[in-house]
């Protein structure tokens, strides 16, 4: 048998948790033993508590007889007690008339006698009746008394609210509901919007009202507040059994704003709470506005889609639909019988016929957004200057068209040049036609003569295969290095070793990026730089060199890529040409970037960039644009440069470009548009997973950006969308076992549930991130520090203290002995409130020691000293409050000169004014009224003490005279 303190303990904890299956277990612990320990209080109060906890736990019916116990013992044998909760007795009256009306085979009567004891007891109380006569027009709203519900209504709005009112939350929602009822939806917005923009501790809100303004947003054209409402009440509702009822009116709304695919997610997460709904009530609307969606989705194709059951074989759509509907009718019917009217049995045909609104909702936070209401014509195209079509002489020869085309590759004329190789290849066609049937081979697209078989001179046919090479599109190396190799052969053929060479070095660095690099590869390459610093000029030698360079950064060799590269920049230079330059400044860029020689390597990106802006070609503008805006350090220079190269068809380089203006955007606090950017980038993976040659890497890119556009959701204030997103992240981080990034997903979860003002699950967010950090202490000690604030915000002290001193403890482990302190201060301030004092007193010395322990240098920084003083304030506090004024004072003596050292001046002021108050209530009424009058002299008129210390200094005074006139 457990002591009646035993049990008032476990009711303490119970009341700690959130309302749930745990909280009734150890609730219905407590009432197995409260009868015989003999505290009538405990017995009374734990019925009471049980009451509340099984109408929020998802439980109602069992709150009948605790509630029905707790009403006669109030009657019966009247006690101090009973005094001390009456308020909550009386309260639990509203709860007992809505919980009724939710049970068919509970008589009508029975709830109308109940209501009828609330409104006797309250005027017995000296209560008002708003509560009564709101909970009257609940009930005859229940069983369609459309009259009588219009009478009732106008008594509630007309009664003033008093100490039983519903909440500031709960009242608006039940007006709003009726507002909407009407279809007077702007009017229920206008209504509900300043309540949300108040605090609200009730435990059915937020997301209660939220619920209910889903479709008023919608029906008054605010289809993004609408989809606000919704993921903001449901992150919410899904957590708990209690909220079932709810459930419903989600699906519904998915369901008419085009979301049926979400619509089937939530029911799927939900269906199994169908068989332990709270009341016959919530299960009757889950499953009716259930059965609507899957209706759509069968008249949608997809009646053969399987939703499962814990339990219970498999079921499709169309024949669950069936089912959940004969279900919602039979269920209605019965309250019909009950109530002796039709009114839910037509509620519940309205529900199961309901059509989709007007208008399609996003739902989706990583969907690119959807155009609502007329379509906007698509933006402008950033403005490029076409690029002037190829001149090609009327009746010119293959040599002359070669000279033509190589001219154009030179000046980056791209279109021009695959212009004149048409008509090249149109030319050896002619000549090959002209010399009879040729044996003809194919270089990847290109036509290509077989050895021997050439209609040219061997040096024309030389330079017609190197200008294959150049034609053949990005990607198909094995082609390109096929017809410089051939290119290759026929210059050495014809005698020019140094073209030879540089084809050979071209050909080996394409047959390393299709495949792998390696040291025969770069032996060619080697091989052709010696000959060029024998035989070549700065073309030739710039040329060899950047090739040897490009072929060190495949084989990883970063020093030698950059050396080889500033031996080829050298012989660019000499060469004048400015192009040339601008094509090595890229090449540069890109190896002192990956050598993490990141200034330099803008520096390269930056000049190559303004070549191209003056110069073009435009993509190669939009290369060095991309290749800027990942270098630089300047988000406003990476977000100008992004900008418009974002314009143009970057092919694989978008996604890059995207990832990093987001980037830029969020450093400049401009979170909303990088959301746009992380929502396409989402896009672009998501599209490019099915297609790409490494979709891993796609998959991975798209949970990266998941979470990047979570934290830019959490900035931006759209709370509700950053948990959708963040969660979807987790679950990617733990499908591919990323375990780090997983951890700052977890720990972003947490901050967001935080946020969301769901506690219970930001409470389970740190602590598991607590237990998976077993091997980082500094990460407990921080993770452990939000996790103890967030007990002491929630005033669970006690806890607070526990988990404050295991973070304490974690940052000591850690080598952070200022992070240790400044935890300990917190838990000294969970101990005050907590009243566990001598704890507390215990804690002052310790951390006493810990300060002179520190080395003089840390000891002598502001953040120190400022820790140190304020550590002293909440010693006062702790002592103060308990009446200890003189055993505060030679805790408080020196803070505030230490504050005003560092320049705290505030904080000093108020630190200074608690030591007057000490002096002052222990006795020392002189010293006070010396230090509270040099304070004020000192004080600006809007100082944040200077009301109390203007008291305080009053009072000093008036201590003086009385002990002047004994």
């Amino acid at each position: 048998m457990k002591t009646a303190d035993e049990l008032w303990g476990l009711l303490h904890q119970a009341q700690d948790l959130p309302y749930g299956v745990a909280q009734i277990a150890l609730v219905e612990q407590v009432l197995r033993h409260v009868d015989g320990a003999g505290d009538p209080a405990l017995a009374f109060y734990t019925r009471l508590f049980a009451t509340t906890a099984y109408m929020y736990g998802g439980e109602p019916v069992k709150s009948f007889p605790t509630f029905s116990w707790c009403v006669a013992d109030f009657d019966r044998k009247p006690a101090p007690y009973h005094e001390r909760w009456t308020h909550n007795l009386l309260w639990l009256f509203k709860n007992m008339v809505n919980a009724l009306t939710r049970f068919p085979e509970i008589p009508l009567a029975r709830t109308y006698v109940v209501l009828d004891d609330m409104e006797r007891r309250y005027r017995e109380h000296g209560r008002g009746m708003q509560a009564v006569y709101k909970h009257r027009y609940l009930v005859a709203q229940h069983v369609g008394a459309t009259e009588e519900a219009q009478g009732w209504f106008e008594k509630w709005q007309a009664a003033p609210r008093d100490e039983l009112s519903d909440c500031a939350g709960c009242d608006p929602t039940s007006l709003a509901y009726h507002l909407i009822g009407k279809e007077q939806f702007a009017e229920a917005v206008e209504l509900a919007e300043p309540v949300l923009a108040g605090h609200l501790s009730c435990n059915e809100q937020p997301q209660s009202i939220l619920s209910e303004l889903m479709v008023a947003y919608l029906r008054s054209g605010r289809p993004a507040e609408a989809a606000d409402a919704h993921r903001r009440s449901y992150l919410i509702e899904r957590n708990n059994l209690a909220d079932f009822g709810g459930i419903g009116d989600h699906i519904s709304f998915c369901a008419r704003s085009g979301n049926e695919h979400r619509g089937l997610e939530i029911l799927q997460r939900h269906i199994d709470w169908f068989d332990r709904a709270p009341s016959p009530s919530s299960a009757m609307w889950f499953a009716a506005e259930s059965s609507m969606l899957l209706r759509r989705i069968t008249e949608m194709g997809h009646g053969d889609a399987v939703i499962r059951r814990s339990g219970k074989p498999d079921i499709t759509a169309a024949e669950l639909s069936a089912e959940l509907a004969a279900f919602a009718t039979g269920t209605a019917a019965r309250f019909d019988a009950r109530n002796g009217t039709g009114h839910q049995g037509e509620s519940i045909r309205k529900a199961l016929a309901a059509e989709p609104y007007e208008v399609v909702v996003q739902l989706s936070a990583t969907a690119r957004p959807t155009p609502v209401g007329p379509v906007a014509a698509p933006p402008r195209p950033a403005e490029v200057t076409p690029e002037p079509p190829a001149e090609i002489p009327a009746g010119a020869s293959l040599a002359e068209l070669l000279d033509l085309a190589e001219r154009y590759r030179s000046e980056d004329r791209d279109a021009a040049f695959r212009e004149v190789m048409t008509a090249v290849e149109a030319k050896v066609d002619t000549q090959l036609k002209a010399q009879g049937d040729a044996q003809v081979e194919r270089a990847g697209d290109a036509q290509v003569e077989a050895p021997g078989d050439v209609p040219v001179e061997l040096a024309l046919a030389a330079r017609l295969f190197k200008a294959r090479g150049f034609v053949l599109a990005d990607g198909k190396h094995e082609e390109t290095a096929d017809a410089w190799s051939r290119a290759a052969e026929l210059f050495a053929e014809a005698g020019d070793e140094g073209e030879a060479s540089l084809m050979r070095a071209r050909a080996a660095l394409v047959r390393a990026l299709a495949d792998e690099p390696s040291d025969e590869l770069l032996a060619v390459i080697t091989a052709t730089v010696a000959h060029h610093e024998e035989h070549g000029d700065a073309d030739s030698r710039a040329s060899a060199w950047l090739r040897l360079s490009q072929m060190y950064r495949l084989l990883g060799r970063l020093d030698d890529a950059n050396e080889a590269g500033d031996q080829a920049d050298r012989f660019a230079e000499e060469t004048g040409e400015a192009r040339r330059s601008a094509f090595h400044a890229i090449v540069r860029a890109q190896n002192r970037a990956l050598a993490h020689r990141h200034e330099e390597a803008a520096a390269a990106a930056r000049l190559a960039y303004a070549f191209y802006q003056e110069n073009g070609p435009a993509d190669s503008g939009a290369e060095a644009a991309v290749l800027l805006g990942q270098l630089t350090e300047s988000p406003e220079e990476a977000v100008a440069v992004l900008t418009p190269a974002l314009a143009t068809d970057l092919g694989g380089a978008v996604v890059p470009a995207r990832i990093h203006r987001a980037r830029a955007l969020m450093s400049l606090d401009r979170p909303a548009e990088a959301i746009e950017d992380y929502v396409e980038l989402i896009g672009l993976t998501a599209e490019q997973s099915g297609t790409a040659e490494d979709p891993e890497l796609a998959d991975h890119t798209g949970i990266f950006a998941r979470h990047e556009l979570a934290q830019a959701y959490q900035a931006a204030g759209r709370t509700a969308e950053a948990i959708e997103v963040a969660e979807e992240a987790l679950l990617g981080f733990e499908r591919f076992g990323i375990e780090e990034p997983a951890d700052n997903c977890r720990f972003l979860l947490a901050n967001l549930y935080r946020d969301l003002g769901d506690n219970t699950r930001a409470l389970a967010g740190f602590r598991d991130l607590i237990e998976r950090l077993v091997d980082n202490p500094a990460g407990r000690g921080q993770i452990g520090e939000q996790a103890g604030q967030l007990l002491y915000d929630m005033d669970r002290d006690s806890e607070a203290a526990l988990t404050f001193r295991a973070a304490a403890e974690s940052l000591r482990e850690s080598g952070d002995p200022v992070g240790e302190l400044r935890v300990l201060r917190r838990r000294l301030m969970a101990l005050n409130f907590a009243d566990e004092v001598d704890e507390a007193e215990e804690l002052i010395g310790v951390v006493a020691e810990r300060y002179a322990a520190l080395p003089a240098d840390l000891a002598a920084e502001p953040g120190v000293i400022w820790g140190r003083a304020v550590f002293a304030f909440e010693v006062g506090n702790l002592l103060m409050r308990r009446g200890r004024f003189g055993d505060a004072v030679p805790h408080l003596r020196g803070a505030p000169e230490q504050l005003r050292e560092i320049g705290a001046i505030d904080d000093a002021d108020r630190v200074t004014t608690m030591l007057a108050e000490a002096l002052l209530r222990s006795g020392s009424a002189d010293e006070a009224e010396t230090m509270l009058d040099t304070l004020l002299a000192g004080m600006g008129p809007d100082a944040a003490s200077r009301e109390l210390a203007g008291t305080l200094l009053d009072e000093a005074r008036e201590a003086k005279k009385g002990l002047n006139d004994r």
